[in-house]
């Protein structure tokens, strides 16, 4: 219960994450508040680092190999990174939150391109989160919001860093890999934002308060919360739980920036957790819960 209620926090921060991204862009371009925030969150693990290697758990594994897995993943995770933060410039933090989330859904998809084995749940999740995205986000003449579209490419993006990510953290420590990772990204966006976006110094004190919230809340405290509370929780229950960021990117956005939903956007994003959540619970644990709930009213009887 403890461990499921860490996953709950963490879901919740990382939700409430998108209202942070939004309302950080009053100030920031989007690739420099991405830049700022992932060399925040990089700064952020190092305590989490240091208590690792002092405990001599800190796995490291070949330096070529570790490079790679850095460049490689935090290429994948600037451009993640870059197309859902412009998006939210064309969209809202709910819409952003769900289309995001379709990523645990396109994760056992793309798997089967290195022969992951896929259970029927995900496909009957997918269709389920395919239909609820037309209710949340294509309109009446068949086209879909550009913020929108953004955001439905990142969540490809997001789903192959996550790829990324469980090939190379067999071979090194997860945590240094994502210090090493928010570093890269985090230069390769002021980078980018140098050259094609004009920001205001001062106006980087006027973010503080998102910076802070995205960079060492989202990032180092959410990291953390996830890591301890993985140590007591099923699998299934982490990816569950972990989905329900998506609710609370809506709740952030209904009550801190004013956002509404309509109907029709309502029906979607409930099709679209639907989806999520049948995409992670294998068909037999339905099943098997039937059966027994059966046995239970014949028992009665």
């Amino acid at each position: 219960m403890i461990a499921n209620l860490l996953l709950l926090l963490t879901a919740a921060v990382w939700g409430f994450g998108f209202v942070a991204q939004s309302m950080g862009m009053d100030h920031l371009s989007p690739f420099m508040f991405n830049g700022l925030r992932f060399l925040i969150g990089a700064v952020s693990l190092l305590p989490l680092l240091w208590f690792f290697a002092n405990k001599k758990t800190l796995l490291v594994g070949n330096k070529k190999s570790l490079i790679l897995a850095s460049i490689s993943a935090g290429s994948v995770l600037f451009f993640a990174a870059s197309l859902q933060q412009v998006g939210l410039q064309f969209t809202s933090a709910a819409n952003a939150g769900f289309i995001t989330g379709l990523y645990i859904v396109i994760v056992p998809v793309l798997g089967l391109i290195l022969k992951h084995q896929t259970g029927a749940n995900t496909w009957l999740g997918c269709a389920i989160a395919v239909f609820g995205l037309y209710f949340l986000s294509i309109k009446d003449d068949m086209s879909i919001g550009y913020g929108d579209l953004l955001q439905l490419v990142g969540a490809v993006f997001w789903a192959v860093h996550i790829l990324i990510i469980d090939h190379f953290a067999k071979k090194h420590s997860p945590i240094l890999l994502s210090h090493l990772q928010f570093i890269f990204c985090g230069l390769l966006s002021i980078g980018v934002s140098m050259m094609i976006e004009t920001t205001v110094i001062g106006n980087i004190g006027l973010a503080w308060a998102a910076l802070a919230y995205s960079g060492i809340v989202s990032v180092g405290v959410g990291y953390t919360l996830q890591v301890v509370a993985q140590k007591n929780a099923h699998p299934a229950h982490v990816a569950i739980i972990l989905s329900l960021e998506t609710v609370f990117a809506a709740i952030g956005g209904i009550l801190i920036l004013g956002e509404t939903l309509e109907p029709r956007a309502l029906l979607g994003c409930s099709l679209m957790l639907t989806g999520i959540l049948v995409s992670q619970i294998p068909l037999r644990y339905f099943v098997k819960s039937w059966g027994q709930t059966k046995r239970t009213q014949i028992q009665s009887d």
